[in-house]
């Protein structure tokens, strides 16, 4: 399949700005790869698999806006840099301020996601334990993303994270409070586009740096790849073949962690420490 006038329009500006920003994708581009050596550094030995452990609310929120950072900001340069390219040349900070409001909203989903893990566990104990139902709500989770991907609001929260043009002509606020706002609201569209995406990251473990990567590298193509069908229904398909997988054949998945009976070590310290 080819790419719809529409994206084709939407796509290309923000490729063009991309290039003559280099300067401000390259910064994003390296902030993205600071972020994923400290997600590296951060998580090392601490995948238990399905539902792993979050920790405590400081850390866990502190890890997942540097993992947000890591795994969204080369999808969004593109748009980062149109914006730039739009604004006067003495609004330099400007995209700083909309890359920060981007975040803040992503921070905002750890926050909530979070909240939802922990009161799940004080109303519902262990019952994602692995050897409980914790295979079946991840293989479920997984089925229920790929049916995300085919959904129409999926289709619209895509189209505007596809549309960079088209989102900063319809959602335009001047000075550095409009820039917040207006990140904050393409992150909001965003969240909308990738929300199944992240509950799948959290059914094959949170803090599995190969899947991190996988999940961002769907994300991105999703975003930037001419063929969207492709794209989309590519995702749906992979998301479809691993929650099958893991529900009839878990042992078959490469990279996936079978979670132990007992709880990380290292996760154990953290919460001990208060850390």
């Amino acid at each position: 399949m080819i790419a719809s006038a529409p994206d084709r329009a939407g796509l290309g500006p923000a490729f063009a700005a991309a290039r003559s920003r280099a300067w401000l994708v390259a910064a994003l581009f390296a902030l993205a790869a600071v972020s994923w050596w400290a997600t590296v550094d951060r998580m090392a030995g601490m995948d238990d698999g399905p539902w792993t452990q979050l920790g405590t609310f400081g850390w866990f929120v502190g890890a997942w806006v540097v993992m947000m950072a890591a795994m969204m900001l080369p999808s969004v340069a593109p748009t980062v840099a149109l914006y730039s390219r739009m604004t006067r040349e003495r609004a330099a900070l400007w995209p700083l301020l909309f890359t920060g409001g981007y975040l803040v909203v992503w921070g905002a989903v750890g926050a909530f996601a979070f909240a939802v893990a922990l009161a799940g566990s004080r109303l519902a104990g262990d019952v994602l334990a692995w050897e409980r139902a914790g295979r079946w709500v991840a293989g479920a989770t997984l089925v229920g993303a790929a049916a995300y991907e085919l959904t129409p609001l999926k289709d619209v929260c895509l189209g505007k994270c596809r549309s960079p043009l088209g989102f900063l002509l319809g959602s335009w606020r001047d000075g550095p409070a409009g820039a917040l706002q207006m990140g904050a609201r393409h992150g909001a569209w965003c969240v909308g586009c990738c929300w199944a995406l992240m509950a799948a990251l959290f059914a094959l473990g949170l803090m599995s740096i190969a899947w991190m990567a996988v999940v961002a590298g769907l994300i991105a193509a999703e975003k930037i790849l001419p063929w969207r069908r492709v794209a989309t229904y590519g995702t749906a398909t992979i998301l479809l073949a691993l929650g099958v997988l893991l529900l009839a054949a878990p042992d078959a998945i490469p990279g996936l962690t079978i979670p132990a009976h007992h709880a990380m070590p290292q996760m154990d310290q953290m919460q001990q420490m208060g850390m």
